[in-house]
């Protein structure tokens, strides 16, 4: 009964939160364009599946997202699993927490619909020159070191504005050489892979190492990891258009002899 009733709430609040868009977006219509809606019951419908949607995916979060990602970095930090004691532990005892990021933030990258969306988009502009599985898997290796930076820093304590700037040191210098027609992709790329899947989990990641490693804040440290997974991305993309177009160079230069 509480569990109904908790989803009733959750499914309350997601309604006032989807309410203010379908306001101005009929409002617009009406008001401002001053035309009639097209398929009004199939639109209201379709707000109806995403309102409910909305709210079974958020229950999902609390009950399920959420607390796994807080255990497993739990059992990962735990003094019996490390090398040694947590208290004497050193930032190379945490491989596993490394690479439990790193997988966390590529397979949840590669599952995010915003990319998918985008990514089919962009073949879509570009008249398939785009692949959109290479796009994805740029994307998704970025969000996953990105993932994993943001876990070494939370075990070493290294301040998040040194690894911001440096990302955007290598950015800005990646920004100069890029073909033109990637970086406003690779710029979008960032933030289309912080969405629904990526960011429970990442949080939670967070959060969890920020509250079991000795020495550390949830507040100050546990947060971050989404910075860096959307920075990283940036990164990648930028890097796989600048590779691809070496290849392509390389390629006509070996035709032409």
């Amino acid at each position: 009964m509480q569990w109904l009733l908790e989803a009733g709430g959750t499914l309350a609040a997601t309604l006032l939160n989807v309410l203010p868009i379908a306001v101005i977006l009929f409002g617009f219509q009406v008001l401002v364009l001053r035309r009639p809606l097209a398929g009004t019951r199939r639109i209201l419908i379709g707000f109806g599946y995403v309102t409910g949607g909305l709210a079974v995916f958020l229950v999902g979060l609390d009950q399920a997202l959420f607390p796994l990602g807080r255990i497993m970095a739990e059992q990962l930090t735990a003094p019996e699993f490390v090398r040694g004691a947590t208290v004497t532990a050193s930032w190379t005892d945490y491989g596993w927490v490394y690479l439990f990021a790193a997988a966390i933030g590529v397979s949840t990258t590669l599952a995010e619909p915003a990319l998918i969306a985008v990514a089919l988009k962009a073949e879509e502009v570009s008249g398939g020159a785009l692949d959109p599985w290479g796009l994805r898997l740029a994307v998704a290796v970025g969000v996953g070191i990105g993932v994993a930076l943001g876990a070494l820093r939370i075990v070493t304590g290294t301040p998040l504005p040194y690894f911001i700037i440096a990302g955007y040191a290598i950015v800005i210098v990646q920004t100069a050489v890029a073909p033109r027609a990637i970086v406003p992709l690779a710029y979008d790329s960032g933030g289309v892979t912080t969405s629904t899947v990526t960011v429970p989990l990442v949080t939670a990641l967070g959060l969890g190492l920020a509250a079991t490693i000795p020495g550390r804040s949830p507040l100050i440290d546990g947060f971050g990891l989404i910075a860096l997974a959307s920075l990283v991305p940036v990164i990648t993309v930028l890097g796989y258009a600048q590779l691809g177009a070496l290849v392509a160079r390389r390629r006509a230069a070996s035709k032409e002899s």
